[in-house]
Formats: C-alpha cells, sequence, structure tokens
C-alpha cells in the first residue's frame, strides 16, 4: 500500500555513535567520553573516539542519505560541542559545524530532524552538579535548547527534546551499564523527572523562541508481554509496562506518574514526592506536536519473588537472529502505535527508530547481503501501514541507522546499518538493505 506522499521516510544517528573527533574544535568531554573508559564498560574496550569519523566525513554521509532518495534525516547533537562545560560560553566552531550539516541536508532537499539529547550530557555537569539527578541540569538543558534554537531555528523546523529517557535515567543509574553507571533507584528516579522536566522547559523555549517549526519527545516503547496467561505473568507485565512505558507515556500526556509505579518504587526506597516541585507536572506535561516512537522488540515477562516483581525471559529463537538477543515482533509495533491513540493521545508520531543488529561483513564480491535486515523492516512498514488503517496518525519512519556504528556497550559488534561501514579504514558501502529502502522510497513517489 502506497503511503501518503506527505509521510517521511529517513534513517537516523546519534552524535557520539558516528562523529568521533572527541576532542577537536573545542568540544567538551561527555560522560560517555568518561564511561567508556572505565575497565570493561564497554565490549572490547572500544570508545567513541572515533567512531564513523562522520565529523570529517559529512558531506559524503549526506551524499549517501541522498542517493537513497531519503527525504528526511535525524540526527542528534552533542551538547559538548556547543557547551563544552554544560553552561558559560558557547563554543561557536560547534555550532557551525551542525549549520554545515543542516545546510548540506536542505541542499540535497533532505528534511532535518534534530535530537537536542541523545545521551552525551557533558562530564562538567555531571562532576559539578551530579548530572541528571540534578534538578539544575533541567534548567542547563533549556539554556542549552534556546542556544541551539537561536542558532539553528530560523532552517531547523523538526525539532526532539529528548531520544529515550528511560535509558539516560534508569540503565545509566539503575542498571548501570550507561554512564554514570550507578546502581541506585533514588537517582534513577531523580534523574528520570529531571529529564522530564528538561523536556518541558526546553518545549517551553521552543515556544518563546517565536520560531516555526515542530517539537515533540521521543520515547522507546517496547511490548511487555506475560509470558503466559496465569494472572502473576499478567500482573508482572502490568508493573514492566508501567516502569518502562507508562512512567513516562503518563506525565508527558496526564501530567502525574503512575500511582501503581509511584508505590513500586516507594516501596524500593526510592520517595518520588520528593524530586516533584511546584508546578513541574504541568511543564512536563506541556503540548507537543508530534511523538517519537522506537520501537525494536517484545520483552516476555515472567512473575519473580526478587526486583520488582517480574523478570524479562531471554529471546526465544524468534523467526530473524539478531546480534543483540532481542525477540522480534512487528506486531508489537502496531499493538504500541494504537495504544498510544488509544489511550494516551492523537498526536502525530513518527518512528523515529526501528531496525535490526546483525553481523554484516563484506562476501568475495564486496558485496553485503543482508536479507534479514530487509525481511525485519518490510514487516515493520506493514505493521505500521496496518495501524495507519486503523486510524493512527503516522508521519513518518526512521531506519535505524543510516551507518553501522558505536553501538553503546556493545562496542562495535552490533551492525544496525544501512551502510557497512570498515572501521579500519572507514569505507562505506551500501548494503542490499539500502538498495531495497531506496526502492520502497521510489515505489512510494516521493522521489524521481
Amino acid at each position: 500500500m502506497p503511503l501518503s506522499p506527505a509521510f517521511v521516510w529517513g534513517a537516523a544517528t546519534a552524535a557520539y555513535q558516528i562523529e568521533g573527533a572527541v576532542d577537536e574544535d573545542g568540544r567538551g568531554e561527555s560522560i560517555w567520553d568518561r564511561f567508556v573508559r572505565r575497565p570493561g564498560a564497554i565490549e572490547g574496550g572500544a570508545t567513541g573516539a572515533v567512531a564513523d569519523d562522520h565529523y570529517h566525513r559529512w558531506r559524503t554521509d549526506l551524499d549517501l542519505v541522498s542517493e537513497l532518495g531519503l527525504t528526511a534525516y535525524r540526527f542528534s547533537i552533542a551538547w559538548p560541542r556547543i557547551l563544552p562545560e554544560g553552561r558559560g560560553a558557547v563554543n561557536r566552531r560547534g555550532l557551525d559545524f551542525y549549520s554545515r550539516l543542516v545546510d548540506g541536508l536542505l541542499e540535497r532537499d533532505v528534511r532535518p530532524f534534530v535530537t537536542l539529547y541523545h545521551w552525551d550530557l557533558p562530564q562538567a555537569l555531571e562532576d559539578a552538579d551530579g548530572g541528571w539527578r540534578a534538578r539544575s541540569t533541567a534548567d542547563r538543558f533549556a539554556d542549552y535548547a534556546a542556544i541551539v534554537f537561536d542558532a539553528l531555528g530560523d532552517r531547523v523546523a523538526d525539532w526532539i527534546t529528548l531520544n529515550e529517557p528511560y535509558v539516560s535515567a534508569f540503565v545509566g543509574h539503575h542498571q548501570g551499564t550507561h554512564p554514570p553507571g550507578l546502581h541506585d533507584l533514588a537517582a534513577a528516579v531523580a534523574a528520570a523527572h529531571h529529564l522530564l522536566l528538561g523536556h518541558g522547559r526546553a518545549v517551553d523555549a521552543f515556544r518563546a523562541s517565536g520560531r516555526p517549526g515542530r517539537i515533540g519527545i521521543t520515547l522507546d516503547l517496547q511490548v511487555s508481554a506475560p509470558a503466559t496467561d496465569e494472572d502473576g505473568d499478567v500482573e508482572a507485565a502490568v508493573l514492566s509496562d508501567g516502569a518502562t512505558n507508562r512512567w513516562f507515556l503518563d506525565p508527558l500526556f496526564r501530567s502525574a506518574y503512575p500511582a501503581d509505579i509511584v508505590s513500586l518504587f516507594e516501596a524500593n526506597g526510592a520517595r518520588v514526592a520528593g524530586v516533584i516541585g511546584p508546578g513541574d507536572l504541568d511543564t512536563i506535561g506541556t503540548s507537543l506536536d508530534f511523538l517519537g516512537l522506537n520501537y525494536y522488540f517484545r520483552r516476555r515477562i515472567r512473575a519473580a519473588a526478587e526486583g520488582f516483581g517480574w523478570r524479562e525471559l531471554p529471546a526465544n529463537g524468534g523467526a530473524q537472529p539478531n546480534e543483540m538477543g532481542w525477540n522480534v515482533d512487528p506486531s508489537g509495533l502496531t499493538e504500541q502505535l494504537r495504544r498510544i491513540r488509544r489511550e494516551y493521545t492523537e498526536l502525530p508520531i513518527h518512528v523515529t527508530e526501528n531496525g535490526i543488529a546483525l553481523r554484516d561483513e563484506p562476501g568475495p564480491d564486496g558485496r553485503v547481503v543482508d536479507d534479514a535486515r530487509i525481511a525485519y523492516l518490510e514487516a515493520h512498514v506493514a505493521a505500521i501501514e496496518e495501524a495507519i488503517e486503523a486510524g493512527v496518525d503516522v508521519r513518518g519512519y526512521f531506519v535505524w541507522s543510516l551507518l553501522d556504528n558505536f553501538e553503546w556497550a556493545h562496542g562495535y559488534r552490533p551492525r544496525f546499518g544501512l551502510v557497512h561501514v570498515d572501521y579500519a579504514t572507514q569505507r562505506r558501502t551500501p548494503k542490499a538493505s539500502a538498495a531495497w529502502y531506496a526502492d520502497l522510497v521510489r515505489a512510494n513517489g516521493l522521489r524521481g
């Protein structure tokens, strides 16, 4: 089914995962620059110091975007490139890089979608204030956002405040596998609230700027499905969904945290009320123009006596192999899209990330044949079509990712890209999936 010509087809990246050049042109240290030096933190001891060297190769990377016929490109801005200390003096060379990037996209007739925060907090704010555990970081984020709106808002119309605040808050502060590497539920709850507060204040700054355009937030919304029909598993899945999905959806669209998860967190030592200031929930619940949704997999949940009352089962050998060990289930994307419209909002939705990690390598002929990725993407596009037919206002789809890149704690082993990157030579090779995706865009009449 051809989608509307207004539907945008894109690919996505994140600054720390592709840019490299971590100590060039006045960029400050980020929490990821510090975290990757922690022994054992990253598979293979990898870092993002070079990554895809996109900082120097951005022109040829944008040529790839154009050659694929994409109508949109989602990228993030590295906060420490703009404000090396997280506040104070602006690094003009950092702003100039992103200004050139935006101009390069517009010259290629590609619509920029800019994410303000994709996990690379300036280390100076972590050291001085405690990072997102500190309320002041929400104010610093709004200040940073206002600087970027002023510099790029004459050319950028589509803005995303935060990418996956669940990961920043809970994976970084409770699970400890992302920076700052803590195992502290109270810290995670505080960080989650201050991330959302920073989001709301950034939206207010955007409205105050008077710039035209649209602003939203991107959440990772995976399905928490009970492993069996037993009451205990069903109840456990509800709690898992609450701690990962409703903990962010409810304050954004209902100006309140879900009562069952407040009780759960407080029973485990995190005093939720202690981090909420007067008017915070109104600020968090300020009106948006769209919602970004990242979807990758379905979680299988069983009841458990330990922890929060549930545990996630390992992948059950789904139909498609992947390097992350995730359960592949396209129907979950349709479920989440319909659920958002039914329970939370009729705002337009962009699927801002969707993809599969494989271990792609060129064959003897130099080609990278990734049929499993093609099957994955095809099935998830069909899931979006099903949601649209059910009345969900989906406006765009972004494959994760344009390029193979630094995959956080997993280093460089998993490859999500439409384009293969030889990290030793930085050679780019479009995979079979890139050709398939370009054909899909052309079939929908979006490029000649």
